[in-house]
């Protein structure tokens, strides 16, 4: 399983459907965060995707809409017993945020909270998959980042295997792994049986920023690209201003780098009864896009 929770979908203001930015992962039930924005707990509830599974928040920047709601999370997942300890990764600064987390007098937690500073061109390898840290260009220190999961096995050929020769059951788990059967005198290889490995999925958020080239070259044949997608083209030169982006050049990223879909969110209050505008500009350039919303899910499939 690998789904996608839209907890916030909201620009610099939250607005009465939009909360403030924070995107959730589910993957086999490991719980990631991304951008932690106020009222991110409340929208879990909603969503209930639970919270006691997550491993770790990822900060694209400290700029208030994107982190505000860690305090509340972090206490509330105390408050219910946690004691697994929770790492908040992100860029410079998030060692500072956390200390000061930490002395808040009121924060009496009974796990522990670790930060780790990321750079652009970090990968954090775990299990089955890593964690990309791409350059972005907004006004502050600012990061984006790649889920990318580990190559998966070639499709097993049962009847290839039984043809020659191979009985049914454990040598077919060795020969799928990769290692060589002997039956019968007869070497039976791997290769002879497995086909070419398969891509995992690759899921790529922005956070706040322009079109640049680290994301383009993040996106290659992603599955989903999530961007920053603040504004329409007619207001190209506020988003320029801002360091954000408008549907039009996300879209034009989405479609350079070839991704399955595309997603825009941190989208400004001035949209909050219409978004079409947003989603005209980006249906120019890029057919498969949606304008995200509050508790907005999707299942990220295998491409075969």
């Amino acid at each position: 399983m690998l789904r996608v929770t839209f907890l916030g979908t909201g620009g610099s203001l939250p607005t009465s459907n939009r909360n403030p930015s924070s995107i959730l992962v589910n993957r086999e039930g490991e719980l990631m965060l991304f951008d932690c924005g106020e009222g991110a707990q409340q929208q879990m509830m909603r969503a209930k995707t639970g919270m006691m599974g997550l491993s770790s928040i990822f900060i694209t920047h400290f700029h208030a809409d994107h982190m505000l709601g860690i305090p509340g999370l972090i206490q509330t997942m105390s408050f219910q017993g946690r004691t697994e300890p929770l790492t908040i990764y992100g860029p410079h600064w998030v060692e500072e945020f956390t200390r000061l987390l930490s002395a808040l007098g009121y924060y009496k937690l009974r796990y522990d909270v670790k930060a780790v500073q990321l750079k652009p061109g970090v990968v954090i390898k775990r299990n089955g998959y890593s964690i990309h840290v791409l350059k972005t260009e907004h006004s502050i220190a600012s990061i984006g980042y790649a889920l990318v999961e580990d190559e998966r096995l070639g499709r097993f050929n049962r009847e290839k295997a039984i043809e020659l020769g191979v009985p049914q059951g454990p040598l077919f788990s060795k020969l799928h792994s990769g290692e060589a059967v002997n039956i019968k005198g007869k070497t039976i290889r791997s290769e002879d049986v497995v086909g070419e490995p398969r891509p995992g999925r690759r899921i790529v958020y922005t956070g706040d920023t322009r079109p640049c080239e680290a994301v383009l070259n993040a996106s290659f044949g992603a599955d989903l690209l999530i961007h920053d997608g603040t504004l329409a083209d007619e207001k190209a030169d506020w988003a320029m201003e801002s360091m954000h982006s408008t549907a039009g050049e996300a879209a034009t990223i989405a479609k350079e780098a070839g991704v399955y879909r595309l997603i825009l969110t941190h989208i400004s209050s001035r949209y909050s009864d219409d978004v079409s505008p947003i989603l005209k500009d980006a249906k120019k350039v890029f057919e498969h896009v949606t304008v995200a919303y509050d508790l907005m899910e999707i299942e990220i499939p295998f491409k075969d």
